[in-house]
């Protein structure tokens, strides 16, 4: 049926939003009788539009507190019965079920109940709506002949629609109704499910459901011919990037979110101090921090001003304008930049450049927080962020020489930095500037090599950390040979008595930290 006049509908909501405007539109203007439930009833009468209690439909009264009120044939019948079947029709008139065309329902706020703290599960029971999907899902089957609302943002498109096709409404739009209740049905059951089965986000279940929207379609993937799209999680915290706002800007390509991902992953590293962090293919190739976030950026760009040009920007405090004006003195070329927030100023200068992409995250969480998720051939990957507490206290110093206080804070600046340097990795740093970083070798004395050649002669003197343990003193040689003279480690080698005797013999102080941190 591509027609279908609206004569009766069901109003039971939880979200009651809009509700009476709608039902009043329903009723004044299509002449539609409004049939509804406990509180929405009330809410509805209370505004002077008549309304029929649901117990005079279908002539058993509403009980056990409130859990049995629509469950009935006379509800579902008239949402189930084919109006195009004779049969169905006798049926109906042989058992007093009268047709309805349209039904209004929202659901009992079981997802949001279940986030609050303290929520007993008895509380969490009682707000499992039972009648409320029952009768969507009737609707739902029915689309034919039923139209089914379930969001208040809805109520204004089913009127307009209405009042175009003179009280009726059309197959294309009923079926799009009715889709959405099999996504929202589905989802309110999994959140269920997975409360009973005790999944709240902390461990990993039998079976996991992984909730993505469509935030937007990409130009393509890494590469031209590869079709791409970028899905944020529905539980996806409001500082996260995949809620960040875009101000201005060309759109964002799949290399340019990996990017980002990246780069804001790394400075949310630090909390108390200002911190830049410019990433290139994923790697840091600048990181600083210092008292404010211009001389950190400066700081970080004369790394490697090379292979910052083009690179993504990381920010964790409010840019201002003085630092994109240093960033145009530097003549260098910026893909994306992420912050919680940019100065007035410095938005204006930004619009000179109007193809740059800037993101606005509204807030910065320490790093984690958050699942981690990778997608291999056939399946997926799932584990806990790379979060650790860790304090040095209660790290370990096996080499005889210890580090000296200044050595253990530019350790601790190092550690941080190298969490998000892809393994092997090797970071040398110096006055909390990350100095010479090597990313992502087959073997870690070469990642070394790379360091060391990167940061010249500001090696003397740095320190050196080196994402999981070094498995021969070789890597350790290399660092010493060109001046560090402090190394940071997890340790747990087979070999590590001949790393340690070698910084013994070399002078270099080793920290063990008893975690490691690959990042693959």
């Amino acid at each position: 049926m591509s027609e279908v006049q609206i004569k009766r509908a069901l109003i039971s909501v939880t979200d009651k939003t809009g509700v009476v405007e709608f039902a009043k539109a329903l009723a004044e203007e299509f002449g539609v009788e409004i049939v509804s439930t406990g509180g929405t009833a009330k809410v509805i009468a209370e505004a002077g539009v008549p309304v029929r209690p649901i117990d005079d439909l279908t002539g058993f009264p509403e009980m056990m507190d409130g859990r049995v009120k629509t469950l009935h044939p006379r509800v579902h019948g008239g949402l189930l019965a084919r109006r195009d079947v004779p049969a169905h029709m006798a049926a109906a008139e042989e058992h007093g079920i009268g047709m309805i065309d349209l039904v209004c329902v929202n659901l009992y706020a079981f997802e949001a109940t279940v986030a609050k703290g303290g929520v007993t599960e008895a509380e969490a029971i009682e707000n499992i709506d039972i009648g409320g999907p029952s009768m969507l899902r009737s609707a739902a089957k029915n689309f034919a002949s039923v139209t089914v609302v379930t969001d208040p943002g809805a109520y204004d498109a089913v009127l307009d629609e209405m009042r175009a096709n003179s009280g009726t409404t059309t197959l294309q739009t009923r079926r799009a109704l009715a889709t959405e209740v099999f996504r929202l049905t589905s989802h309110y059951d999994n959140q269920i499910w997975q409360y009973l089965s005790g999944y709240h986000g902390t461990h990993f279940p039998e079976e996991a459901r992984l909730r993505l929207f469509k935030a937007q379609d990409l130009r393509y993937g890494e590469n031209p011919h590869q079709a791409a799209a970028f899905y944020r999680f529905s539980d996806a915290k409001p500082t996260t990037l995949a809620n960040a706002e875009q101000l201005q800007g060309k759109e964002l390509s799949s290399n340019n979110i990996l990017d980002t991902d990246a780069a804001w992953a790394a400075v949310r590293e630090f909390v108390h101090e200002p911190a830049v962090v410019i990433v290139k293919h994923t790697n840091p190739c600048g990181t600083a921090i210092a008292d404010d976030l211009t001389t950190a950026y400066k700081r970080a760009h004369d790394v490697d001003p090379v292979s910052a040009f083009g690179g993504v920007m990381a920010f964790n405090r409010p840019v201002p304008a003085e630092l994109i004006q240093a960033i145009y003195d530097n003549g260098q070329f910026v893909e994306v930049m992420i912050a919680p927030d940019f100065e007035q100023g410095a938005l204006e200068l930004l619009k000179q450049k109007e193809n740059l992409r800037v993101l606005r995250t509204g807030g910065v969480q320490p790093a984690g927080g958050h699942y981690e998720s990778r997608a291999v051939e056939g399946g997926m990957l799932v584990q806990d962020g790379d979060t650790v507490f860790e304090n040095p206290k209660d790290f370990t110093v096996p080499s005889k020489r210890k580090p000296t206080d200044d050595e253990l804070e530019q350790l601790m600046f190092a550690w941080k930095v190298a969490k998000s340097v892809k393994s092997n990795a090797i970071l040398l740093a110096k006055d909390f500037v990350s100095i010479g970083v090597g990313a992502g070798q087959m073997n870690r004395v070469n990642s070394a090599r790379i360091a060391v050649a990167q940061a010249g002669e500001a090696a003397k003197g740095a320190v050196c950390a080196s994402d999981a343990f070094m498995p021969f003193p070789d890597s350790l040689e290399v660092v010493a040979e060109a001046g560090v003279t402090a190394v940071i480690q997890p340790g747990g080698s087979v070999r590590d008595n001949e790393v340690i005797a070698k910084a013994d013999e070399l002078g270099v102080a080793v920290v063990f930290t008893g975690h490691r941190h690959f990042r693959h």
